[in-house]
């Protein structure tokens, strides 16, 4: 595959440091969330990737929608990135809201099973991390 863009991040200190992009745009803080017995007071690596794959999801279902002729309105993702703990591992479980305007909920859902194999973040954890997808109105 051809490499079209790579970004490159660096964090210091782990979850109780600082992030930075090579090209400075990303400069933050992460801490952890105080539910996990951090500070809180600053982005997380959940909320990151929870941002980076709503955002993939959502431009996917146009392509989807393209694939499949469907004429669509506004599509919004949410997602949900959790911590999982269980007798000393941890994991990280997924739950993708997604509404798509301007069509019924049978088409939606089918544009959502055809993102899944278009989301380059979906195809990444599919059959790693257990992922809920819902469509909602």
């Amino acid at each position: 595959m051809e490499k079209l863009y790579e970004a490159e991040v660096t964090t210091l200190a782990g979850r109780n440091g600082h992030a930075t992009s090579s090209d400075g745009l990303l400069d933050l803080d992460v801490r952890f969330p105080k539910e996990m017995g951090g500070t809180g007071g600053a982005t997380n690596p959940e909320q990151l990737f929870a941002a980076a794959w709503s955002a993939c999801f959502g431009t996917s279902v146009t392509v989807a929608a393209g694939i499949e002729k469907v004429k669509i309105g506004e599509v919004t993702v949410t997602a949900r990135i959790a911590v999982l703990h269980d007798k000393g591992n941890f994991d990280i479980g997924g739950h993708l809201l997604v509404k798509i305007n301007g069509v019924d909920d049978e088409t939606a859902k089918k544009l959502v099973e055809t993102t899944k194999s278009i989301c380059s973040y979906s195809k990444a954890t599919t059959g790693n991390i257990k992922t809920i997808y819902e469509v909602v109105s």
